[in-house]
């Protein structure tokens, strides 16, 4: 592949990861920055967030929304976390489709952990045709394939070591689901639509999914969860989720590159050290010439 071709590959991807400006104005603003565990260089998942961000996937966003990804990684190291036998008994919830059998016959069993997690429609038409024409879309890598620009001289600062920011896209999902109010005089909602804040445009076909005490999250020792019942804390739950799903391996990640930096470091002073004995030689040598 050439240089030109991989620039505009680049360049696609690019565009495909931000929300395209033709369809922002005046009354959609950048969704606010929120403080995440998983920023930074140092950043690591929370497990009881995503545990309550899987829940409220689960009661809310799975009725339409696809998360393709197999219920064995809800156990894994670096995620949910959540213990084998758990994993196997939720997976035993769901039913999958396999075969043929010996008769050449497809059939339903119990789904396992190394199942992929089903969805609620059987194909994507089907999907279609219960949402008015349109499929929602898969939250797989929703948090990656989201974000917005934050403009001068912020997406410099972003790419700076130290600074780097990547968390725009579960910016976005958590603005996006605290974002819904009544439209502002002037606006028109045409008829199936909803008035959003943050999505792009502002009208959005998705109705509002989340309200206050919806979904329960497990009590603690005195008896009440340990964090609000609140649409706001769905949101920010339901957002680390999806950017777990969306990059598993975010911690491994991080702790590689920063083993890799250290090394470069000390890489660097060690070349550096020895430039200055090899050269002290050659001009001590000079000088005696």
């Amino acid at each position: 592949m050439t240089i030109l071709p991989r620039i505009a590959a680049l360049a696609l991807l690019f565009a495909a990861s931000v929300v395209p400006p033709a369809l922002a104005d005046e009354h959609t603003p950048n969704p606010p920055r929120q403080r995440w565990s998983f920023a930074g260089i140092f950043g690591h998942y929370d497990r009881a967030q995503l545990q309550r961000g899987f829940k409220v996937y689960r009661d809310v966003c799975q009725a339409c929304h696809h998360l393709n990804i197999p219920f064995r990684t809800l156990s894994q190291p670096g995620g949910p976390q959540f213990s084998a036998a758990q994993v196997a008994a939720l997976a035993a919830e769901y039913k999958v489709q396999d075969g043929p059998n010996d008769s050449g016959d497809m059939f339903e069993r119990p789904a396992r952990p190394a199942d992929r997690i089903p969805w609620t429609f059987p194909n994507e038409n089907a999907a279609a045709s219960a949402n008015g024409g349109k499929a929602p879309p898969s939250l797989q890598l929703m948090a990656k394939a989201r974000g917005f620009e934050r403009g001068f001289p912020w997406f410099i600062i972003d790419t700076l070591p130290g600074f780097v920011y990547q968390e725009h896209g579960p910016d976005y999902i958590h603005a996006l689901m605290t974002g819904y109010q009544d439209a502002p005089a002037g606006v028109s909602v045409p008829e199936g639509g909803h008035y959003n804040k943050y999505f792009p445009g502002n009208i959005i076909a998705m109705p509002n999914p989340l309200s206050d005490g919806q979904v329960e999250f497990p009590k603690g020792p005195d008896g009440k969860p340990p964090v609000p019942e609140t649409v706001d804390q769905y949101a920010t739950d339901l957002a680390a989720f999806l950017m777990w799903a969306a990059e598993p391996n975010l911690e491994e990640r991080k702790r590689t590159g920063f083993m890799v930096m250290i090394f470069l470091a000390v890489f660097a002073y060690g070349m550096y050290r020895a430039k200055k004995i090899v050269w002290s030689k050659v001009k001590a040598a000079g000088a005696h010439a």
